[in-house]
Parts: structure tokens; sequence; C-alpha cells
């Protein structure tokens, strides 16, 4: 349901398009890493992998799961609540390799945090955190990576400005790209560092690529 809803309500904010690299495919038991820019990229991603009959198990933050009705339905679809500095945030990875290794489609944001900036710019991944890797040691999962841009012209910024920015897409539509890049398996060579700096070569490699589509100058960036 999660992701037939982002499918219709993503068209009208903005003007979706998703492409992918030779190879690029969903083997089961496959971890999707997307890059994170705005609160809006959730719903970006997930109605690009519905073109593509794609339907993963979302980890994302806890809170929303406090929310009437988007709670109940991410509770019933099996999607995994990340508490951040909690006890339980090692739950949430415990359940993520679960899903992988009954052959599941699992979406995580490696970086786990949004950038700072105000502007709607594009803004580079940043760096990762240890979770990918992690489910990686423990599942031997590839990894697809993914790379979104567009999605901080629909809302990004100050509180006002998402707000404003939400009101007023539908109207503007402004251009969202989706890139799937070709599946990696992630060494088993060198220290864990090292191998969650493969996930992020890989998921900025697409994320150039989805941003180089919309003529963003952030794609030219080192």
């Amino acid at each position: 349901m999660l992701s037939r809803l982002a499918q219709v309500l993503v068209p009208a904010f903005g003007r979706l398009t998703v492409s992918a690299d030779p190879g690029a495919e969903f083997a089961r038991g496959s971890l999707i890493v997307a890059n994170h820019t705005s609160l809006a990229d959730p719903a970006v991603v997930l109605a690009a992998l519905e073109r593509l009959g794609v339907r993963p198990v979302v980890m994302a933050a806890a809170g929303l799961w406090r929310i009437p009705f988007l709670g109940t339905t991410l509770a019933r679809e099996g999607h995994i609540p990340v508490h951040r500095g909690d006890r339980r945030a090692a739950q949430a990875l415990d359940l993520a390799a679960a899903a992988l290794e009954e052959g599941k489609l699992v979406l995580i944001y490696g970086e786990g945090r949004l950038p700072v900036r105000r502007d709607a710019g594009e803004q580079a991944p940043l760096a990762f955190r240890s979770g990918v890797t992690r489910l990686v040691e423990r599942t031997g999962a590839p990894i697809v990576p993914i790379g979104q841009a567009g999605a901080r012209r629909v809302t990004s910024g100050s509180l006002t400005k998402q707000l404003a920015g939400l009101a007023t897409a539908p109207l503007r539509r402004p251009e969202l790209h989706v890139h799937v890049g070709a599946p990696l398996t992630v060494t088993g060579h060198g220290h864990r560092t090292m191998r969650t700096g493969q996930a992020h070569d890989a998921v900025t490699a697409a994320w150039r690529t989805a941003a180089g589509r919309l003529g963003e100058p952030a794609a030219l960036a080192a």
C-alpha cells in the first residue's frame, strides 16, 4: 500500500523519471541503499521502485510510526522502525537481516540523516553510518545503489520553506529523477570503514547520474 500510495502522490508533486545502469537488477535478498536529501525523497524513491515492480521493506525513523494512519500502515506492512540513540537500534538491524535472509528487498538510507543546508540545491551523499556494512557482513546481501535528485525542489530548508514547498509543488511540478546502479558486492577484505566507503561511492555515483539528468551543477562537483 505504501508503494502504491507513493506512486499515486508523487506525480502530483513533480515529474518523475527513472533510469538504470546496464546490468541493474534486484535479486532476492538485496539491500537497496539510497541517498537522503529531503523529507520527500522516500516517497520519490518508492514511487520509482514501484514503477520497476519493486516493493521493499523500508527502514525508517521510528517517529513515523507515531503518525496516525501512516504508523498503522508501516506496522501492518512489516516496515522497520529505526530508534536512533536507543538500545532498540540494534533490533532494527536484526529485523532487516531476517528480512534479507527471507529473500525480501530492504531499503536503507546509509547516511541516516538529512543535510543541514537551507537552499533547494542538490547535496552529495553525506558519510554513511555503519548499518549498511553490518547488514552486508551478516547476510552477504548484494547492494543495489540508488541515487535520487530533485526531492529538495519539493521540500527543503526551514519548516516554513518545507511547508511552502509542499503547497506550491503541485503548481511547480519540479523535475525528479531516480537512477538505479548496477549491483555491488562489497568485498570481505579490509576494514569496515573501507567497505562502507565502497557502498558510499556507489550511491554517490548513482546520485551524480540522477543530478546530471536534471542539469544540477552539483553533479559536476568532485
